[in-house]
């Protein structure tokens, strides 16, 4: 096992949650064979060591878009945010902010935007699905922008729901589903106090103000199955391109003719992202797709990436790999489960930490110095 903050984080949220909440989000698709591959293939990219270098002076401080960020590190979107702790979405966003790094609201947030926006003093990022319900999509657009967000990130890698069998077998899906966590909130005092009786109400907030009603976690996955578009493809992005003034960001691309696509249509960015593994098994993991994409569209778009992130030494790595910046998903979900705010604040001042060392001990003075040039070539590794 890989120790880390996040490791350590993981093993306390599992106590903490109740089952179906942890399998939720520690689970993926399938086998979670390119899950694991996420993790393993990040882990085997090696360093090259550098010493003697004078690294008195060192910044982590990266430009991204219009935004200054302390480090080139955002939070990604996750559904259900605000299950894994009280008002989740806004704790993680206020911890993000006073961080100086972005953090992106899901579609399928607990909290809606018009709650979490005023929470912070930086706009956010949102997070945004093609959708059959076109009308929701104009409305939540439209809402973004009202509440100050300027960057939005749109998701193509889900135009149907992935496999997750771990739903199933948790109670998060499936027979007798609400019963059952009934029965594991109870058996988890912590979590129902904090999150189950004050943490309310327990709803898809973004979803419920568009329809004026309710949208609960009963009818979370049938009303994603029934709204994801298949039929989806670049000409169905124009017309949010042609609304939406800031910079949008194309998440879900492992492909390197997908990623020249993005260019060619007009995407401010990329993430290089196979959904934490949570979509289809078998495929590449993003460390193993980034530097065929990166030779690709390197200074064509801003390239971020996603999917097996765990430490500074993974952000490091993804960045030599050929990302401008990371997002962060599962590694601030554990820690926002086990510690709310406090927890995701300690998280990324370990994650700063470590990309210091790193930086320090490659030679890397800035981020605009990590580069391939500190990788090693090795047989079996992503760049091998």
């Amino acid at each position: 096992m890989i120790i880390s903050a996040s490791t350590d984080y993981r093993a306390a949220a599992k106590r903490k949650l109740p089952p179906f909440l942890f399998h939720y989000i520690d689970g993926g698709a399938y086998a979670e064979y390119t899950m694991r591959r996420n993790v393993d293939d990040l882990s085997s990219v090696a360093l090259r060591q550098r010493v003697l270098r004078n690294m008195s002076e060192l910044t982590l401080e990266t430009q991204l878009f219009d935004e200054t960020l302390s480090m080139p590190v955002a939070l990604a979107p996750v559904g259900l945010c605000g299950m894994f702790a009280r008002r989740g979405e806004v704790q993680a966003a206020q911890a993000a902010a006073a961080k100086g790094i972005p953090f992106t609201l899901s579609t399928v947030s607990v909290c809606p935007i018009e709650e979490v926006a005023p929470a912070i003093n930086r706009p956010m990022w949102f997070q945004l699905y093609v959708l059959k319900d076109r009308g929701f999509m104009k409305n939540a657009l439209e809402r973004a922008k009202a509440a100050g967000v300027k960057t939005l990130v749109f998701t193509v890698d889900m135009p149907t729901p992935g496999a997750r069998y771990r739903d199933a077998h948790s109670g998060m899906s499936g027979e007798r589903a609400a019963l059952r966590r009934m029965l594991q909130a109870m058996t988890h005092p912590a979590w129902a106090w904090d999150v189950g009786l004050m943490g309310k109400p327990h709803d898809l907030g973004n979803i419920s103000t568009y329809r004026g009603h309710p949208t609960g976690l009963e009818d979370y996955i049938g009303w994603l199955a029934n709204n994801f578009d298949p039929s989806i493809s670049w000409k169905d992005l124009e017309w949010i391109r042609d609304f939406w003034e800031g910079p949008m960001i194309i998440k879900g691309i492992l492909d390197p003719d997908d990623a020249r696509d993005a260019v060619r249509f007009g995407a401010d960015g990329i993430v290089v992202s196979n959904h934490g593994g949570r979509q289809l098994d078998g495929v590449l993991s993003s460390a193993r797709a980034m530097p065929e994409i990166a030779d690709a569209v390197k200074g064509d778009l801003k390239i971020l990436a996603d999917s097996g992130i765990r430490t500074g030494l993974d952000v490091v790595r993804m960045i030599a790999l050929g990302a401008d910046t990371v997002l962060l998903g599962r590694a601030f979900i554990y820690a926002l489960a086990t510690g709310g705010a406090a927890g995701v604040t300690n998280l990324l001042n370990l994650i700063e930490k470590e990309m210091r060392v790193a930086m320090v001990l490659t030679g890397a003075k800035s981020v605009s110095e990590i580069s391939r040039d500190l990788l090693v070539p090795q047989a079996g590794s992503v760049i091998g």
